[in-house]
């Protein structure tokens, strides 16, 4: 079943957004770290305590605990199926994370900010999956919900939304 083709990666309606984080309960964060201050680890922990299940994947931390939570090497480590992938990794590691994300039967294909790789995206889409590039799924979640106004941020000034030129 081919993918929302007509998704504009530049620029996502508040709809598209909200019903990927309304139907995602599993995520599958990629490059997950243990250290404290990592951006993926603040992901890991606000989005653990919003309810979602997050399972780490990193091969240097395989078989450690991350936020609690034992770390598999990579997707095809994972027993049984996550709703979302999302990756802190390079955009050249994208096109093989989109292939494991696919063969793990993934529904969403989650790229964190700064992180862009087209022709992956569009190989993801055909195959069904949902795809995100250069948006923080912790962030979109306080945004969408209200949260990111409670520390007055939520004013339409700061944006994790690129200018358009």
């Amino acid at each position: 079943m081919p993918g929302p083709a007509s998704v504009d990666h530049n620029s996502y309606p508040d709809s598209y957004i909200r019903e990927i984080l309304r139907n995602v309960r599993s995520i599958a964060m990629v490059g997950a770290s243990a250290t404290w201050n990592r951006p993926s680890n603040f992901a890991m922990k606000y989005l653990l305590k919003k309810g979602f299940k997050v399972i780490p994947v990193n091969p240097g931390a395989a078989v450690k605990k991350i936020c609690g939570e034992t770390v598999f090497p990579d997707l095809s480590s994972l027993s049984g199926t996550v709703d979302m992938v999302d990756i802190f990794r390079p955009a050249e590691d994208v096109p093989e994370l989109v292939e494991e994300a696919i063969k793990i039967g993934a529904k969403v294909f989650w790229m964190q900010l700064e992180i862009r790789h087209a022709e992956a995206a569009k190989r993801a889409e055909e195959a069904g999956l949902q795809v995100v590039m250069d948006r923080c799924p912790k962030i979109e979640y306080a945004r969408l919900t209200g949260e990111l106004g409670w520390n007055g941020i939520n004013t339409g000034v700061i944006s994790n939304r690129r200018k358009r030129l």
